[in-house]
């Protein structure tokens, strides 16, 4: 289902006179507002330890709840990636980390209280202080460190996360 059908009115004055204007944008036939959809930002951290295993956690709520996740999560506003990437492994694991390097991009749909969020999920292998003692806190059940030779990417619960994973993942083995 595309965005534009769960958007009846216009943000700015109400109106519901608010129509389709081209194929990324809706218009308010009152007030002459344009509202274009974009894509909502979002981090994974992928953190390695000393033994080269995966920190994953287990979703604590949909969508996906009980299936495998990486760190990671929406970035807030006047925040940078890296600034919320950071934040959300501190908010779900209590690891601080140290640095953010920036892998790769993955367009995502994250399906929010039935509706469909666009985002593009930015991957960061993130650098942390200390691997050895992990907290599973915020939207986490749990967190722990999996070998890489156990990852069975069906066990991640989303889809730009199963490819982040097995993207990284060929990446790691072919080193």
């Amino acid at each position: 289902m595309h965005p534009f059908s769960q958007f009846h009115y216009c943000p700015k004055c109400g109106s519901d006179r608010f129509v389709i204007n081209n194929e990324k944008s809706k218009k308010c036939e009152k007030c002459g507002f344009v509202y274009y959809f974009n894509s909502c930002a979002a981090t994974v951290a992928l953190i390695l330890n000393e033994k080269n295993e995966l920190l994953v956690c287990r979703r604590a709520k949909n969508p996906a709840k009980g299936t495998l996740d990486l760190p990671g999560g929406f970035i807030d506003m006047h925040e940078t990636a890296e600034e919320g990437v950071a934040r959300e492994v501190l908010e779900e694991t209590g690891l601080v980390v140290k640095e953010a390097i920036y892998q790769f991009s993955l367009p995502n749909i994250y399906v929010y209280s039935d509706f469909e969020v666009h985002t593009l999920d930015m991957f960061f292998l993130c650098k942390v202080e200390h691997t050895d003692h992990i907290e599973a806190n915020d939207d986490v059940t749990d967190s722990f460190f999996l070998p890489l030779s156990d990852i069975n990417v069906d066990d991640f619960g989303l889809d730009s996360i199963r490819k982040g994973v097995a993207a990284a993942c060929r990446g790691w083995v072919l080193r």
